[in-house]
C-alpha cells in the first residue's frame, strides 16, 4: 500500500519513534488542562504559576474554499493561591524602579508638591529588595538618586523633599538617563519599571514624535516597561499615550494635582504583582493560511513571520491576544494554520522560560459545523479590539473635526456598551468621564482620557 506523501503543514501526534499519522494533531510537552465540552481549547500549565490556553474560535471552518477564523492566545497568572499539586505563586515581586519627574517650570506649585508627595509614598511601601533610582528633569537631566537598594527610606525622601521647579523640558533626556541606569540592576527576578511623570510639551533636547517613540520602542527592546503619566490640560496625550503603547506600560491622564499619589500608588501596587516580564510572541504562518489582523498591533502587510511584544502579566490577571485568520482555499483536515515560540521573565524562579505554541484548526466540509457560534471568549475578545478602533475613530474625528459632538456622543454610548457588556468596567467609566467632558465643553480632557481607554484595551489585560 502507498504511503501519503509527509505534509509538514499537518500536525501529528508522537514524539520520535511513534509512527506518523497525519489526520491527528501533534501532542505539546507540558500537560493539558481541562477545557468545557465542546470548545476547542488547548490549556498547558507553563510555570506552577502561569498557565496559557489556545482558544478557538470554531471547532472546525469550510475546507476548499474562502474561510475566516479567530483565535485567542490566553496567558494566565494565579494570584497567589496554591495550585493543585503546585506550590503558590510566591510573595510580591522585588522592583526595579526608576522614578522620572518633570520638574520644569510649570510644575511649579501644587503639582510638585504632589509629585513629591507622591514619589515620598513610593519610597515607604520599597524595602531592601528593591532597587530604586530617581532622575528629575527640566532643560537638563539631573540624577537625584543612583539605582540602589532601599535601605534608608528617611534619607531619600529627604532628597525628594528637595526638589525645585526648574525651566523648560527635556523628556528624552530623562527617559534615556533612567533607560540606562535601570538597565545596569535589570534582572529576570525584579520587575523592571519606569514612572515618567510630565505635564507639558518637550521643549528642550529632542522633541520630534518620531524620535521620542523610538526611544520608547527601544526602552521596551532593553526589557524596560515604561508608564506614562500626563498631568493637567497642556500636556501632548498622542506623544504620551504612544510612548506608553511602545515602552509596553500604562497610561493615565491626571487632570488634578492631588490625584498624583493615588496614581502612584495604584502603578506600584501593579508593579509588585508583576509575575511575568517581558512577554515576546513569536509567531510563523503555516502554508495557505494569511493574517488579518493581530488585535492591538501592527504587523506588516504579508508577514509570514512576526513578533508580538506582549504587556507584562500581573497575579490574577490574564493576556488575551487575539488573531484574525484568512484560509483562501485550505485542503480538508487538521491542521496546524499557526505557531511558534512565547518567551517571557519568570519573575518567581528569575529565569527565562519558552514555551511552544501551536494553533491548530479542523477544515471541513460539513457546512452544519462550520455554522456553529464562536466560542464566547474569542467574540468577546475580537468585541472589544473593535470597541478600541472605534474610540481610536471618534478622537481622530474629533481632533479633524471630521465628525461632529452628536456623531461622537453616539460612538462613544455604542463603545460603553459593548464594554460593559464584556466585563471592562474601568474602561467603561473612563468612556462615561469623556462623554461627561464632551458634554461641558471639555475635548481636551476628553480625548487625554480616551488615549488611555485605548492603551488599555489594546494590551489585552482582563
Amino acid at each position: 500500500m502507498s504511503q501519503t506523501p509527509f505534509d509538514p503543514n499537518k500536525t501529528m501526534v508522537g514524539g520520535p519513534g511513534n509512527p506518523t499519522d497525519l489526520n491527528r494533531t501533534q501532542a505539546m510537552t507540558a500537560g493539558p488542562l481541562s477545557a468545557p465540552t465542546g470548545e476547542v481549547t488547548t490549556a498547558f500549565q507553563v510555570t506552577p504559576g502561569i498557565s496559557m490556553t489556545v482558544i478557538n474560535g470554531r471547532q472546525a471552518t469550510l475546507a476548499n474554499g474562502p474561510a475566516r477564523e479567530q483565535f485567542v492566545l490566553e496567558i494566565s497568572a494565579g494570584d497567589g493561591v496554591a495550585l493543585p499539586g503546585l506550590g503558590a505563586a510566591g510573595p510580591r515581586t522585588p522592583l526595579n524602579l526608576c522614578l522620572v519627574v518633570d520638574r520644569s517650570g510649570s510644575m511649579e506649585g501644587a503639582p510638585l508638591a504632589y509629585a513629591k508627595e507622591a514619589c515620598q509614598m513610593v519610597v515607604d511601601q520599597l524595602g531592601p529588595d528593591d532597587v530604586l533610582s530617581i532622575i528629575t528633569f527640566d532643560e537638563k537631566v539631573d540624577v537625584l538618586m543612583a539605582p540602589q537598594n532601599v535601605t534608608d527610606r528617611e534619607r531619600i525622601k529627604q532628597g525628594i523633599a528637595g526638589l525645585t521647579a526648574g525651566y523648560t523640558t527635556d523628556l528624552y533626556g530623562g527617559v534615556q538617563m533612567a533607560a540606562g541606569m535601570l538597565a545596569e540592576r535589570r534582572h529576570a527576578s525584579r520587575a523592571t519599571r519606569m514612572i515618567v511623570l510630565s505635564d507639558g510639551e518637550p521643549t528642550s533636547g529632542v522633541k520630534g514624535f518620531a524620535e521620542l517613540t523610538e526611544l520608547a520602542g527601544a526602552t521596551k527592546a532593553q526589557g524596560i516597561t515604561a508608564t506614562f503619566l500626563g498631568f493637567g490640560p497642556d500636556y501632548n496625550e498622542e506623544l504620551i499615550a504612544a510612548m506608553a503603547k511602545r515602552a509596553g506600560g500604562n497610561y493615565y491622564y491626571i487632570p488634578q494635582p492631588h490625584m498624583l499619589p493615588e496614581i502612584f500608588g495604584k502603578e506600584l501596587r501593579t508593579a509588585m504583582s508583576v509575575a511575568a516580564t517581558n512577554l515576546k510572541l513569536r509567531l510563523k504562518l503555516s502554508r495557505w493560511v494569511e493574517l488579518r489582523e493581530a488585535a492591538g498591533h501592527k504587523v506588516a502587510p504579508g508577514s509570514r513571520e512576526f513578533t508580538l511584544d506582549l504587556a507584562d502579566l500581573e497575579r490574577g490577571h490574564s493576556l488575551r491576544q487575539a488573531f484574525d485568520l484568512e484560509f483562501p482555499n485550505h485542503p480538508l483536515g487538521h491542521y496546524r494554520v499557526m505557531n511558534g515560540t512565547l518567551a517571557f521573565e519568570d519573575t518567581a524562579s528569575g529565569q527565562v522560560r519558552t514555551v511552544d505554541v501551536d494553533f491548530v484548526q479542523e477544515f471541513t466540509a460539513d457546512r452544519e459545523r462550520f455554522s456553529q457560534p464562536v466560542d464566547p471568549r474569542v467574540a468577546g475578545a475580537l468585541e472589544v479590539s473593535a470597541a478600541s478602533r472605534i474610540v481610536e475613530r471618534t478622537i481622530m474625528g474629533l481632533k479633524t473635526q471630521q465628525i461632529n459632538l452628536a456623531e461622537a456622543m453616539a460612538e462613544l454610548q455604542k463603545t460603553q456598551m459593548i464594554l460593559t457588556t464584556q466585563g471592562r468596567g474601568q474602561e467603561a467609566q473612563e468612556v462615561t468621564l469623556a462623554m461627561q467632558a464632551i458634554q461641558k465643553g471639555d475635548l481636551g480632557g476628553a480625548e487625554k482620557t480616551l488615549m488611555g481607554t485605548v492603551v488599555n484595551l489594546d494590551q489585552g489585560k482582563v
